[in-house]
């Protein structure tokens, strides 16, 4: 019967890190197709890149807040199991993801369309982000 007890507690604390919120730099992009952006001009495509970082932003700080909270919440929840009850989990993951995917197809779509300033802006961006 302990041994059922431990396994059931190891089972318990799994799901509950589980529901605990992904942190934004975790979230893998979901696909999106470039042909969505295939009519865009390259200062189109700028500017709907503009719109989806700003989208980002706003999410991964609300993504960002709530790992975070989570975080406190099981570790108080290990000495008060009634904090897992504030684990909020990831609701702007998917958003986050699909964002992230959007801004990719924008990028394919750049490269298709010989958008050389915004390919290296892209390129840019990315090395500046790196830690």
């Amino acid at each position: 019967m302990r041994l059922f007890t431990c396994g059931a507690a190891g089972f318990a604390l799994l799901l509950i890190l589980q529901a605990c919120a992904t942190r934004p730099e975790n979230i893998e992009a979901a696909y999106v197709s470039p042909l969505a952006y295939q009519d865009y001009t390259c200062s189109q495509l700028t500017q709907e890149l503009r719109r989806i970082g700003r989208n980002a932003q706003e999410v991964a700080g609300d993504q960002h807040n709530t790992a975070n909270t989570d975080a406190v919440a099981v570790g108080v929840g290990i000495i008060f199991w009634p904090a897992f009850l504030f684990l909020a989990g990831d609701d702007r993951a998917e958003e986050f993801a699909r964002l992230k995917g959007e801004a990719d197809a924008v990028e394919q779509a750049a490269i298709t369309k010989d958008c050389y300033d915004l390919v290296e802006q892209i390129d840019r961006e990315r090395e500046a982000a790196k830690p």
